[in-house]
């Protein structure tokens, strides 16, 4: 089972160094540099990213992209649902009533239980708190280097 894609993976990573630069207008070659993801795949994402106001991006020398919003008010969650759409976790007939097992199934409440769970666990996971988590892990990782 997939639970992230390449898409949601890299559009977080690019997040995160735009986080990480709050005043800057960073260009798309080095963010897919610094993130090492394809120069020309990142630019769709970042086109997405700007279509749902996510990024803004401003065009000639010192141009590039930069966050519109605030790293703490970016949910995984919201991600996730732009490149993915809803999180689940089974390709299971019954979301679309075709199912003949439907009225009998036994796992189908549990998953849609344990689909809210995640749902809800990765909307409290937003960029601000990864920028976090990857400078706590960067300085644990100087200190003990």
């Amino acid at each position: 089972m997939q639970l992230l894609t390449k898409h949601t993976d890299y559009a977080i990573r690019a997040l995160l160094t735009l986080a990480g630069h709050p005043d800057d207008y960073l260009s798309a070659r080095r963010i897919a540099e610094e993130q090492q993801i394809p120069y020309q795949f990142l630019r769709g994402l970042l086109q997405e990213l700007a279509r749902e106001g996510f990024i803004s991006s401003r065009e000639g020398a010192g141009g590039g992209v930069r966050l519109e919003k605030a790293p703490e008010s970016i949910s995984v969650r919201e991600v996730i649902e732009l490149f993915q759409g809803r999180v689940e976790l089974s390709e299971c007939m019954f979301r679309k009533q075709l199912c003949a097992n439907r009225s009998n199934c036994v796992l189908r409440h549990q998953i849609m239980r344990i689909e809210r769970l995640v749902s809800e666990e990765f909307d409290k996971v937003t960029i601000g708190s990864l920028l976090a988590d990857l400078h706590a892990v960067n300085n644990g990782e100087r200190k003990n280097g």
